[in-house]
């Protein structure tokens, strides 16, 4: 798995359809219709996200 910065994430949940919902300061909240669960993504600058992070909302995504 290719770590990844807080923004090429929300890039990514963007093409499997899930939508941008509201921003709390630096955090990125999405939604994706169908699944009650909501994914915060850290977008600070180009910060990469934590190896642990990225998996995990990686799992909550259900993105391979």
């Amino acid at each position: 798995m290719k770590i990844m910065t807080g923004k090429q994430f929300c890039r990514l949940l963007e093409k499997h359809n899930w939508q941008l919902k509201r921003i709390k300061g630096s955090h990125h909240i999405y939604a994706k219709e169908g699944i009650q669960k909501r994914i915060s993504v850290p977008v600070h600058g180009n910060k990469e996200l934590k190896y642990g992070l990225q998996r995990h909302l990686m799992k909550i995504s259900e993105i391979e």
